[in-house]
């Protein structure tokens, strides 16, 4: 119950407002480039890793990313992969489908993806760099999951916590989500209350001044 109050506190903030918390806590979290690659809704969840890599031989592989799907059993999870290549895909539509049976929540992809009708006809959120419709067959493989991986710069954990929107991706070290979200939390309200008052008909110039709203004031982490 912890966690399912965690993550609707999340799922009330957007990727901005998460990414001015962690920027005043000196945290990393916030990335470029990985947008959503439909007109996708939100997501936000808690991250289930998977590395991949350039495929070197010739040995027969798992294909990529199903032993994780197999293997989830919450409503919580949202796949985030590494490791990607540039053009080449690591989704698909299969893979969408199945993830959506076992209730995951989105895959956010540090690299392509292909059949990107198919994970919308089913409404399947699917964020990353791109889509492309080259195979991964023979071109990359899978060699680890649930480990710290980078994912745009960024070092992403399993069961740390993820969200984003139309405004990118964003990722919260699960040590430090409470202490993000009571921020996120204060920098919302006070963006809230300078909104209101700009369209009130206050000066803009006077409204963006701290000393008009309650100052977001916190030590870094």
């Amino acid at each position: 119950m912890i966690n399912k109050s965690l993550l609707d506190r999340l799922a009330a903030l957007d990727t901005n407002t998460v990414s001015d918390a962690l920027d005043f806590l000196g945290l990393p979290g916030a990335t470029v480039g990985l947008r959503p690659l439909w007109n996708c809704p939100k997501i936000v969840g808690r991250a289930s890793t998977v590395l991949l890599a350039p495929k070197s031989d010739n040995v027969p592989t798992v294909h990529l990313i199903t032993p994780v799907v197999e293997q989830i059993d919450g409503d919580d999870r949202v796949l985030v992969i590494a490791g990607g290549i540039e053009g080449i895909s690591c989704w698909g539509d299969i893979l969408a489908n199945a993830a959506a049976g076992k209730q995951v929540r989105g895959t956010v992809i540090d690299g392509f993806s292909r059949d990107i009708d198919g994970s919308e006809a089913i409404g399947y959120p699917v964020y990353g760099r791109g889509v492309t419709m080259i195979s991964a067959r023979n071109r990359v493989v899978q060699i680890d999951a649930a480990v710290t991986v980078k994912v745009a710069g960024v070092d992403v954990s399993e069961d740390d916590y993820v969200i984003a929107d139309t405004c990118g991706t964003v990722f919260v070290p699960q040590t430090y989500i409470e202490k993000v979200i009571d921020l996120g939390e204060r920098i919302a309200r006070r963006q809230d209350g300078m909104v209101e008052a700009v369209r009130s008909g206050r000066s803009v110039a006077e409204v963006m001044h701290d000393t008009q709203f309650e100052a977001i004031r916190v030590e870094h982490a």
